[in-house]
């Protein structure tokens, strides 16, 4: 999980020519979106599910899938270079109204939720050192991720964007340790027994092979959260090829980066001691390689990397309610501007939410890894109706419903060669069927937990729309709907009746 999520406004779009940017800027962007937090939790994350053979199994399942979610949202930039507001103007101009809302605010709720995830991850850490913000006393956490919250939100309120220079930081601060974990662990602590001893888990409690694959699934998605970055900027390209190009090494560079970590740390410690780590599980592996000034060495690198992502994603996660009420999809007034010109009311709501879901995971003791499962669920939604858009398009030549909202969302685009298509309907295909395996392969309830936090916008939507005197939902939209709704309920019948929690 990176620093930037996929939502850009469409006014930022405007680069001329003598701006464009080359294919290894590119690379550089795919890779500060999709590099974060997670892959410093990634040695426990893999290990509390599986064995090394189910591990290196599910990355190759990954590796293909994510690859081709990856080029649905490259073709897609071809197909239609007028839609421009990254994966929200997909599913909107191909699907209607509702299901590209509906993908709008899961992505955007993913993104508080990975907030709350990013400032647990931080205090967690820090807390090792600084036992004042010990796992023990959160409430101390808490207070601390609050009042981080606010001062950010107090910040970029005033309109002050984002330093240049702490984005240098903290990308140095990401790929260092990252570096210095690979040759430390490969040259001074990796096992080969340790590595191959109970290679498929069969005498563990991480279940059959195809159990682990599943618990798998939904970890490598949460580290892949971002991908899609160099089609998002396919406008700024200087060719459409230098996009292709660099999804693919910027692609193979994060899965071979993630792979190497996961692998190396299964070759120092077990599977059922990787399991027992703590969230910041890379530091104890590179701990018990070289001492203590190695855990220090990932720590400080992970909270330099998590502070400046918590900044960037703050002031970003407010783009996706933004782009919508500027769409007519919510309220004008969500998306109010100030003299600064920053989206303050999109950014005050998003702090609001912020604050009310580190209170209601503080409450249920929600642990980081329920935050990543339930995020990357949500995250899911735009990713599956894109890959279902692509689809469509090949078959047919269009999506299922148009919008109301005129040219800029309008379903046409270029002429597409049969052979081209076929290609592309294989990608979607691929995307669709992958997609569906990772609701699959989620736990049921957090699916259920996804609808419940997606069925709170049918309100500002429905009212939205009642204002506007259009149609609020088509035929396809209240089926959506009804499966959305009788998911919400079942979450709900099962926190109170105890037998979900969060």
């Amino acid at each position: 999980m990176g620093e930037h999520p996929s939502f850009i406004i469409a006014t930022v779009n405007s680069t001329s020519s003598s701006t464009k940017v080359s294919m290894w800027t590119l690379v550089a962007l795919i890779l500060g979106s999709t590099i974060g937090a997670g892959i410093f939790a990634l040695p426990q994350n893999m290990g509390s599910v599986s064995a090394p053979g189910a591990m290196l199994i599910g990355w190759v399942i990954a590796g293909i899938g994510m690859l081709s979610v990856a080029f649905v949202f490259q073709i897609l930039a071809q197909r239609k270079p007028h839609l421009d507001s990254g994966v929200y103007s997909y599913v909107r101009a191909g699907l209607g109204d509702y299901i590209g809302f509906t993908s709008a605010w899961g992505y955007w709720l993913g993104s508080v939720i990975a907030q709350v995830g990013y400032a647990t991850l931080f205090f967690s850490t820090l807390g090792y050192y600084i036992p004042f913000f010990s796992a023990e006393n959160r409430l101390v956490s808490a207070v601390a991720v609050s009042l981080l919250t606010w001062l950010i939100f107090a910040v970029l309120a005033r309109g002050v964007k984002q330093a240049a220079f702490l984005t240098t930081i903290t990308t140095i601060a990401k790929l260092l340790p990252l570096l210095a974990f690979i040759v430390l662990v490969a040259f001074l602590g990796f096992s080969w027994d340790k590595f191959t001893f109970d290679f498929w888990g069969s005498s563990g409690s991480v279940g059959s092979v195809f159990e682990q694959l599943k618990g798998t699934m939904l970890f490598t998605v949460w580290v892949f959260i971002g991908i899609e970055g160099a089609s998002v900027y396919s406008k700024q390209a200087r060719t459409r090829r230098d996009v292709g190009r660099a999804t693919v090494i910027g692609f193979l560079t994060v899965l071979v980066l993630l792979v190497t970590i996961a692998t190396l740390s299964y070759g120092v410690l077990t599977q059922s001691e990787l399991a027992a780590l703590g969230d910041n599980s890379m530091a104890a592996v590179l701990e018990a390689v070289v001492g203590p000034w190695g855990g220090a060495l990932i720590s400080l690198g992970l909270c330099l990397s998590v502070l400046g992502a918590y900044v960037s994603w703050q002031m970003l996660c407010a783009e996706p309610i933004a782009l919508m009420a500027f769409d007519g999809l919510l309220p004008r007034k969500v998306g109010a501007v100030n003299a600064a010109g920053a989206p303050w009311m999109a950014q005050l709501i998003s702090t609001i939410v912020i604050q009310a879901t580190v209170i209601l995971f503080f409450l249920n003791e929600t642990a980081y890894t329920s935050m990543v499962q339930l995020a990357t669920v949500l995250y899911l939604v735009p990713y599956f109706f894109s890959a279902l858009y692509l689809v469509l398009l090949a078959v047919r030549g269009r999506g299922v419903s148009h919008p109301h909202a005129g040219k800029r969302f309008d379903d046409s685009g270029p002429e597409v060669a049969p052979r081209d298509n076929r290609k592309h309907l294989l990608v979607g295909l691929v995307a669709v069927v992958y997609s569906l395996w990772l609701f699959y392969a989620a736990e049921p309830q957090y699916v259920l937990f996804g609808a419940m936090a997606v069925v709170p916008g049918l309100i500002p939507y429905v009212l939205t729309r009642v204002q506007a005197n259009e149609r609020v939902f088509n035929a396809f939209e209240w089926c959506v709907v009804v499966v959305i709704v009788v998911a919400a309920a079942a979450g709900t019948w099962g926190l109170l009746s105890g037998a979900l929690s969060l």
